[in-house]
């Protein structure tokens, strides 16, 4: 019989990654709710530069973050579209805009470790730590955070 300190010790984690800037994220995969090919955006007149826009995906309203631009990061010029991983915050559809998804991956727990201190600050508000990969950092990106857009401006 297992105790319960063995099923905690060797918990894993699985996240859907996605490259944005070159830079390897992970999203934690109980927070996405699919991966899609943004078409037809429309811009919304006045809002932050961080919102892409809004588009109809599957008969809701899905509104479209840049995370290029919620990272800081110029946009990108490599002529590829960009992808969208589909997110819900309490009850609200998003759509992250990423450069490129990857793969899932499951990793243990215990190698999550807390956003080094040398991480590129902009990074370090959107993350809820690492995981340290062969020769490749993976920051695990905080939904929540993520999606804090309109508190971030207001103490602007």
């Amino acid at each position: 019989m297992t105790s319960k300190t063995d099923l905690t010790e060797g918990a894993v984690a699985e996240y859907v990654t996605a490259m944005i800037g070159g830079q390897l994220f992970g999203l934690p995969i109980s927070r996405v709710q699919d991966v899609f090919m943004p078409e037809r955006l429309t811009r919304v007149p006045l809002s932050p530069g961080e919102i892409a826009g809004v588009l109809n995906l599957r008969g809701r309203i899905v509104t479209v973050v840049d995370m290029r631009a919620r990272l800081g990061l110029p946009r990108a010029d490599d002529g590829k579209p960009p992808m969208a991983v589909g997110v819900d915050l309490r009850g609200e559809s998003y759509g992250l805009l990423i450069d490129q998804i990857g793969e899932v991956l499951r990793l243990p727990d215990a190698g999550r470790e807390e956003n080094p201190v040398n991480l590129d600050p902009r990074m370090a508000k959107l993350a809820g730590g690492v995981h340290r990969l062969d020769g490749q950092l993976m920051v695990v990106l905080d939904v929540d955070r993520v999606l804090e857009i309109v508190p971030d401006l207001m103490a602007a």
